[in-house]
């Protein structure tokens, strides 16, 4: 078990270098495509704590991530050179102004009436914090309603999925608000002081790389606390817990909410990164994509479904732009995912961790020396 330990940590902190080390190998263009691929590894990590350890099949992960970056998106549309530059003294983007009709006294009323929610997203610290605020609000809401009534398994599913179709459609009918389908484009950049966040530069990479090494260490701590133990039990048998006299509902609602916390974190950095927040990040096939990432990568483990979400778009990114893969990329990434539930039913983390115990097994193990190695000796000689 130690040895095992010893091993994951190595895992770890190998990973860690490579994700840190990888700026001196890489030109600045496709920096910004592997810091996308590192934050859906942050999304990754939120979908194996949610399904792998707390047994919560949530298909309206993309819910939360969706949340996480139009809270951000809206402060960095504020910040854009060109989002007030159309006549108005509001804080309001640009999109408000373009569908309104001009002189329609109607429509400069809406504008008028829309534009506090937008007031306080002029802050972007304020945006930030929403990106995490809101997500983590919604699923204690959630949170509570289904686990305190006992509600389990596939109706859990049942209802984030219905929490995430219907915040979309309020998205898109929303449209004078958020502006539809469109989504929150022409973004400016964070500022923290002076400083400019730019989304091909180094610094930005830099700090979704160092958020996710946080996530994957912060997470491993948490799962191995008294509560995490308690939350593994529970996803076993979750009834034994209760007999026992564990409030199962209040771990299922708190990790559920470090899931959403986590989701949002990664939403707010794919909208600096992407420079964008479209309601197709509350797709359905956005949130079963996810559990793809951590059935390939593992859903046991938070590394593995943390390499899953990476190794998945690496994957995608390649075979899309294969002239003679075009058509045909999705169904090769259906398949592998068939593949790995028929053959590799614990995901790539699994299959190495067999790997590893099968080497650990045919290696020799060295020979002990001193009184604790040979203990029949040493009786014999005490009693002559």
């Amino acid at each position: 078990m130690a040895a095992r330990r010893v091993r994951d940590v190595a895992l770890y902190l190998v990973f860690i270098a490579v994700i840190m080390v990888l700026p001196l190998f890489v030109e600045d263009y496709a920096l910004n495509q592997v810091a996308r691929f590192l934050v859906y590894g942050i999304l990754g990590v939120a979908i194996a704590l949610s399904w792998g350890y707390a047994g919560i099949l949530n298909l309206g992960q993309g819910l939360f991530f969706g949340l996480g970056a139009y809270m951000m998106a809206m402060s960095l549309k504020l910040a854009s050179n060109t989002s007030l530059q159309q006549g108005s003294d509001k804080p309001v983007p640009d999109f408000m102004l373009w569908n309104a009709e001009p002189g329609a006294k109607t429509d400069l009323c809406c504008i008028s009436k829309a534009s506090f929610l937008w007031i306080p997203f002029q802050s972007q610290w304020f945006g930030l914090a929403m990106a995490i605020v809101v997500p983590v609000a919604i699923a204690a809401l959630a949170g509570s309603i289904m686990f305190r009534n006992r509600i389990s398994g596939v109706f859990v599913s049942i209802m984030t999925l219905a929490m995430v179709l219907l915040v979309r459609l309020l998205i898109i009918d929303a449209q004078p608000v958020t502006n539809g389908f469109n989504g929150l484009t022409d973004l400016g950049f964070f500022k923290i002081g002076d400083f400019v966040l730019d989304n091909y530069g180094l610094p930005l990479y830099y700090i979704v790389a160092a958020v996710l090494a946080l996530t994957l260490l912060l997470t491993r701590l948490l799962v191995e606390t008294r509560a995490g133990l308690i939350l593994q039990a529970t996803r076993e048998d979750a009834n034994r817990c209760l007999y026992l006299g564990f409030d199962v509902p209040m771990y299922q609602t708190f990790f559920f909410c470090v899931s959403a916390a986590i989701a949002g974190v990664a939403g707010l950095l794919y909208a600096n990164v992407a420079q964008f927040a479209s309601p197709t990040f509350m797709d359905l096939s956005f949130s079963i994509s996810m559990v793809v990432w951590a059935a390939v990568g593992g859903r046991n483990s938070l590394l593995g479904a943390c390499l899953g979400a990476i190794l998945i778009h690496l994957l995608e990114d390649a075979m899309s732009k294969t002239p003679a893969l075009v058509e045909s990329w999705k169904a090769i990434i259906g398949l592998v995912f068939v593949l790995s539930v028929l053959f590799m039913p614990k995901g790539i983390a699994g299959l190495a961790s067999d790997f590893g115990d099968f080497l650990a097994r045919r290696l020799p193990r060295p020979r002990r020396t001193g009184l604790t190695a040979d203990p029949p000796q040493v009786a014999r000689e005490s009693k002559s």
